[in-house]
């Protein structure tokens, strides 16, 4: 997972999900997209496993604003935001669920 480029607070109203406590993950995914299912599997047990972590799967093709808003130009991609939704880290494609933990580590 790479540092963010946007450095952008992403809120509740945006996501159309509230925000976790410690940290969230913010998937971007679309319905054809293999891939995308595998990391809403890593995603899920990761934030089951980390107190205060939410998962949050945003489908790109109904949230086309907030695609370009956010520069997302391939699925999966996954954000990961801070407990005051700054982006402080977002990957493209499938993450291992090492990576995601490691990233979780800079947003808590």
């Amino acid at each position: 997972m790479r540092e963010s480029e946007t450095g952008r607070r992403v809120g509740a109203a945006d996501i159309g999900a509230p925000l976790g406590e410690r940290a969230t993950l913010v998937q971007f995914s679309s319905a054809f997209c293999q891939p995308c299912r595998a990391t809403r599997r890593v995603l899920a047990e990761v934030a089951g496993m980390v107190p205060g972590v939410a998962h949050v799967e945003i489908d790109a093709e109904e949230s086309l604003a907030l695609v370009r808003d956010l520069g997302v130009d391939r699925t999966p991609m996954v954000l990961v935001l801070d407990a005051a939704g700054r982006e402080v880290r977002r990957a493209a494609g499938q993450p291992r669920r090492a990576d995601v933990i490691a990233a979780l580590g800079e947003a808590v």
